[in-house]
């Protein structure tokens, strides 16, 4: 229930971005506001980094990225923090807020297919009923916004893709804690967006403006990101992100309520489609026996989840805390979902 907790949490947070962006817009330039939202992103973790270097508690020291997860890191931050949020922001300028709220659901399907096709994990049959569910029921939103709504469409569906490489590669990541990574991506991809933007065009908005998208950032892709992350490890990119799934509804939900924008029939429509449809891919799991390899890494854990039977001061049971640790080779069989220990071919 704690990963399931911080999942939607996220996804209230990030939800609430695409309408308050959608009103930034006027004022700044996608790459201005898209570089903005993640130096707000990496303001809102500073503290949260500052108290962990200064904590003494399990995992709070001697966390360090070896190569393969410094690349990955890289990966992360080139998708999800450069290119993806450049991409939905063009799409926000062609539409209804509320319609590309509802698209982001494609995070969620382009995560499970790149999760079958790229990362190994396993979707059954529940799970290939909720892409196909929310396919069409994206499929109906673009088309309703005719050849905008389309060009729209596809952007946000490039933006979606762009995150669900940078789902999975920051599911891998060990070594870093969630808070470190995240002010990693938001000062590298807010540096270099915001760089962008200033050459491309010179800085209008005012500095309310700017205070409002660097605390847009600070929330939404910033603390949302932190939870995100920290509910991926336990989760696995997939299951996440099905219960991340549900911040479209929370945009649409604002954009209409908020930002007055009209309702229509294919909203409606495909909203009550995306219901059934993601908790079908929220409910794809399996179980079969299975190999652990030894491995020592480091990630978010307690000690009563069946994987980590290593003792030190002052961790019970069920105290959750990230600190290098190393597993013996074990096999067993339970019901799981892909996570970083549930890696395996089938």
């Amino acid at each position: 229930m704690y990963a399931f907790a911080l999942a939607l949490l996220s996804a209230v947070l990030f939800g609430a971005s695409t309408p308050a962006s959608k009103a930034l817009l006027g004022a700044l330039e996608p790459f201005q506001l898209a570089g903005l939202l993640y130096v707000g992103a990496a303001l809102g973790m500073a503290p949260v980094v500052v108290r962990e270097r200064r904590s003494r508690g399990p995992g709070a020291a001697h966390l360090r990225l070896d190569s393969a997860n410094a690349l990955r890191l890289a990966g992360a931050v080139l998708f999800g923090g450069v290119l993806g949020p450049v991409l939905l922001l063009a799409a926000l300028q062609l539409t209804l807020a509320g319609s590309i709220s509802l698209l982001l659901v494609l995070e969620g399907v382009a995560t499970a297919l790149l999760g079958v096709a790229v990362f190994r994990e396993h979707l059954g049959r529940s799970g290939w009923a909720g892409v196909a569910g929310a396919i069409a029921a994206s499929a109906l939103v673009a088309g309703a916004g005719g050849w905008p709504g389309v060009a729209a469409a596809s952007l946000a569906a490039a933006a979606c893709l762009c995150w669900a490489f940078d789902n999975h590669l920051t599911a891998l990541i060990d070594g870093i804690t969630p808070a470190r990574s995240t002010l990693v991506k938001g000062a590298v991809a807010g540096a270099v967006n915001l760089s962008i933007g200033l050459l491309l065009a010179p800085l209008v908005a005012t500095p309310l403006e700017v205070g409002a998208a660097l605390a847009v950032g600070a929330a939404s892709y910033g603390a949302s990101i932190a939870l995100y992350i920290r509910a991926a490890h336990e989760l696995g990119a997939t299951r996440a992100q099905a219960v991340f799934a549900s911040a479209p509804f929370v945009g649409a939900l604002l954009s209409f309520a908020v930002l007055g924008e009209p309702l229509g029939a294919a909203h409606v429509v495909a909203s009550l489609l995306l219901v059934p449809s993601l908790a079908a891919l929220f409910a794809s799991r399996h179980s079969h026996p299975h190999v652990h390899e030894a491995v020592f890494h480091t990630h978010s854990h307690r000690h009563d989840d069946g994987h980590h039977t290593h003792t030190h001061p002052g961790a019970g049971s069920s105290l959750r805390h990230s600190h290098p640790h190393e597993h013996e080779p074990l096999a067993h069989a339970h019901p799981h979902w892909p996570d970083v220990h549930h890696r395996h071919l089938h």
